[in-house]
């Protein structure tokens, strides 16, 4: 054929097939289909990202299980969308106002909203048009932005309810500042990083004495905000200053001392300072105390008025000056160097600061009872199981969520106020004048929900929800999820929560989480490290499928890949293979009828070994895909094609094919060929779709597409373990034929004679009745049995049988002695070496054990050679 004449070029396969499926409709589900379905709803990828390496190995895994599920009769769904990324996706609409000289401040929020959506229908696709490029077989007529009118409506009804059953309130907390973003975060945004700090011990005047506190802390800049010092109660130090006060250093502001059991005695000094509007376990104390609630910080972090001379300052240059102020007072006691965990900010690595503020939140814990009890239940099942654990221990320690965040890209809260600040939740401006009364001007809050709420949604907003759609009907729950471990407290867990509290029914039955992929010495991959190659580069070079195959080849559940552009050569040269095997298997069947059928009494050894191993790999890889076990699935279907079909079938097919005087031999062959080549190609097809539908349209006998034909499950009458073991025997005879002639140097090109012993019936009737196979893959001109055998031969046993081959006829007589008496002299040298090193007492005395047992281990090694050597040399002479 035309078409595969030259090499496998990726790009000319891959270029007009997903415009073909996409146009035919073939990822479009069906509402009204009575088959089971199965449903997945795609993680939704920021507006703001590109497809990276982990996108590639995420879309290979959700997309391999779907069109498994397509081609096994499922009404499959997949769901895309895209994420509005709050935080992430107004950064960047800010740097772009920033290069044009003007702020979000400047322009007004309904201006700089308004260049937000223009922003997203520019950039924010981008994605999804990857995606495309790597084969993701998703149904684009559904496609979902976490910021479509529907779901706008659909996030404030949720909330609605669950303010409406006092699950949701607002109230001035301390919560986590990101001071860039200006926004509050939840504890779940913000990443620890262990750094290089230090302690500073602070002496505290003691009014009216001439004692001090001596007070550590790792942010003396903060002490401008403290309103106390608090020490034990069972602390007998500090028994004498009950009822005292300190005088707070530069600043001069007495402050109590007071008595918690908060306070570890055996911590420092057992006594310290308190802030409570900047750390949440003084802000806990402070209540209990009911202390002053003093903000030393500015929006961004800058010193406010509160803070004196030091109004105005970056929190880390007033730190530093601070520092230096207390030291010129004497009053710095002593610096330690400090190993310190320091919240910075999941979005823009900021350093975080503690700010008590104004925010919603929704009460978590009775929300996590019931998600505890579903995976505890089996309902939904986490694999790796082990991520069960964390699950568990987060939701088992869960604090309230704070869901507000002073932005303004994101669905905004559905909270309304009158002019007296009296507060009405509800869906919309017009009910809420309805609960205020017409008379009433209302005006909305400002802040936007958190992004992670409306993607807590997901899985029944894309379906619809709150209408019921038939869609929801249909689809809901979901099967299963497809996500990074990273993101089980953002978005898993939270997902499970909202859809028993809204819906009374589990998202998803299971849950796949993959792994991080890494380079390859372990690092995460970063655009600032350098070690991110782009996917689409590596697509253009070596194609979707190349390295799609080398990610999911790579990959267990939960389990990281260590990933090298090398990596993708693996799939890259078994593309090669499939490629090759089909062009010679095509050529070879240009005169063959695809619909004949055949007479099975016709089948040699070869076809019915081949026919059971594809069944039963068929069987077992149907098993795998769904069980998840995706890297067993594709080692199988890589196995089988490579090494069963190609390596061994149809090297011996072409002996019944090329120049064959029997016809009937021939079209059996030609029908075993075709029938193995469709069922890998369907086998593979759910991992490298492209290369598989090009060459299936030449092999299929009737269909469209390769994506609806039904994928391979193994016909148990074709499993056959008795034929599998003679024709493993065949294997090995021909492995150990091999191996003689490797080890004596004789090329594969010489025919050879082989002699064969055997007391069993049935190994001698598969060599005297295979002799074709054994000469195609040996060059055996020659079988015998029950014959003398010379004396210079080279000899294997498998199973029953002893083999033999004369090498006499074959080889350089002076050669070989000659090679095997260097090899004997070199052997001897390095054992003197050892022998000497063994009768030397003071290496004995001195050389630990393990050492000395290397060394006897070698010598043994050594005496063992050179017996072998001395064995074949007198074969020769």
């Amino acid at each position: 054929m035309e078409k595969y004449n030259g090499s496998y070029i990726p790009s000319n396969v891959e270029k007009d097939l997903y415009s073909f499926w996409e146009e035919n409709k073939y990822f479009v589900a069906d509402n009204e289909d009575t088959r089971p379905s199965y449903t997945i709803v795609l993680p939704p990828p920021n507006v703001t990202g590109i497809l990276h390496i982990g996108h590639a190995l995420n879309i290979s895994i959700q997309d391999s299980i779907i069109r498994h599920r397509r081609m096994s009769g499922y009404n499959t769904l997949w769901i895309p969308g895209t994420d509005h990324a709050g935080i992430a996706t107004q950064n960047k609409v800010e740097r772009m106002l920033q290069d044009e000289g003007t702020s979000k401040e400047e322009i007004g929020m309904e201006e700089f909203l308004k260049r937000t959506w223009q922003w997203k229908e520019k950039y924010g696709n981008i994605i999804t048009k990857q995606f495309r490029k790597i084969g993701a077989s998703l149904d684009w007529t559904r496609e979902k932005f976490t910021m479509d009118s529907d779901i706008n409506e659909a996030v404030n009804e949720v909330f609605v309810r669950l303010y409406n059953d006092d699950l949701i309130y607002r109230g001035e907390y301390i919560v986590n500042w990101c001071p860039k973003d200006k926004t509050a975060l939840a504890d779940d945004e913000i990443d620890h990083i262990e750094s290089d700090s230090f302690i500073w011990h602070i002496k505290y005047p003691i009014k009216d004495s001439n004692e001090y506190l001596i007070i550590a802390t790792t942010r003396p800049e903060t002490m401008l905000g403290d309103s106390a010092v608090a020490v034990n109660g069972e602390d007998p130090r500090y028994t004498h200053l009950k009822g005292k006060k300190v005088i707070l250093p530069l600043v001069n502001r007495e402050i109590p001392i007071i008595e918690d059991s908060y306070v570890d005695m055996e911590f420092g000094t057992g006594a310290v300072k308190m802030t409570p509007s900047h750390d949440p376990n003084d802000f806990e104390v402070g209540k209990r105390h009911n202390l002053e609630f003093i903000n030393i910080f500015t929006e961004d972090a800058k010193i406010n008025e509160l803070g004196n001379e030091y109004e105005g300052l970056d929190r880390f240059v007033a730190r530093k000056k601070i520092v230096e102020d207390l030291d010129n007072l004497g009053l710095l006691e002593k610096v330690e160097a400090h190993k310190n965990s320091v919240g910075h900010c999941y979005r823009c690595g900021s350093v975080i600061e503690s700010r008590v503020s104004k925010q919603w939140f929704v009460r978590m814990e009775p929300l996590a009872k019931k998600a505890i009890k579903v995976v505890e239940d089996g309902q939904i099942e986490l694999s790796p199981k082990r991520m069960e654990k964390i699950y568990f221990n987060w939701l088992n320690n869960i604090r309230d969520w704070c869901i507000s965040r002073q932005i303004w890209w994101g669905h905004r809260i559905p909270a309304f106020y009158d002019e007296n600040d009296n507060l009405y939740v509800a869906r919309n401006l017009e009910e809420a004048q309805k609960l205020a009364g017409e008379d009433k001007k209302l005006r909305q809050d400002n802040d936007v929900l958190d992004t992670w709420f409306s993607s807590s949604l997901w899985p029944f907003t894309t379906l619809g929800w709150p209408e019921e759609t038939l869609d929801l009907k249909t689809f809901f729950p979901t099967t299963s999820l497809i996500t990074g471990a990273d993101i089980v407290f953002f978005w898993v867990a939270r997902m499970i929560m909202m859809s028993l509290y809204v819906k009374d029914e589990i998202p998803f039955k299971k849950v796949y989480f993959n792994g991080i992929v890494r380079d390859e010495i372990g690092r995460k991959m970063s655009k600032s490290l350098g070690n991110s190659p782009d996917p689409l580069d590596l697509i253009a070079n070596k194609g979707a499928d190349s390295l799609r195959f080398s990610l999911l080849f790579n990959t267990s559940p939960g389990l990281d890949i260590r990933f090298s552009e090398s990596l993708v050569d693996m799939g890259s040269n078994f593309m090669n293979k499939i490629w090759n095997a089909s062009k010679f298997c095509l050529s070879n069947l240009s005169d063959f009828d695809y619909n004949t059928q055949i007479d099975e009494n016709n089948l040699k050894l070869e076809d019915k070994w081949i026919l059971s191993r594809l069944n039963r790999m068929s069987k077992e890889i149907d098993e795998n895909m769904n069980s998840y076990e995706i890297n067993d699935a594709i080692k199988k279907a890589f196995e089988f094609f490579k090494g069963d079909f190609c390596d061994w079938y149809l090297e011996i097919a072409k002996t019944r094919i090329y120049n064959s005087t029997d016809l009937e031999d021939k079209k059996v062959a030609q029908y075993v060929l075709r029938h193995t080549l469709d069922n890998s190609l369907r086998l593979l097809h759910p991992f490298i779709p492209y290369i598989t539908e090009y060459i299936w349209q030449d092999v299929k006998v009737s269909g469209d597409t390769l994506m609806l034909q039904e994928f391979p499950k193994g016909d148990m009458k074709y499993i056959d373990d008795e034929i599998e073991s003679k024709f493993s025997f065949l294997q090995e005879i021909i492995s150990s034929v091999r191996n003689i002639r490797a080890e004596a140097n004789v090329s594969p090109a010489k025919k050879i004679h082989l002699i064969f012993k055997t007391n069993s019936d049935v190994e001698k009737n598969i060599l005297l009745e295979n002799p074709k196979i054994l000469d195609k893959l040996s060059n055996i001109e020659k079988i015998e049995t029950d014959v003398t055998v010379p004396e210079l031969v080279g000899f294997r046993v498998v199973l029953n049988t002893e083999i033999y081959v004369p090498l006499m006829d074959l080889i350089d007589k002076k050669a070989e002695i000659e090679k095997i008496e260097n090899e004997i002299n070199k052997t001897n040298k390095e054992l003197q070496r050892v022998v000497s090193k063994l009768s030397n007492e003071k290496f004995m005395e001195k050389a630990p054990s393990d050492v000395i047992e290397k060394e006897r281990r070698i010598e043994k090694e050594l005496n063992d050679k050179l017996d072998k050597l001395r064995q074949n040399l007198k074969k020769f002479n």
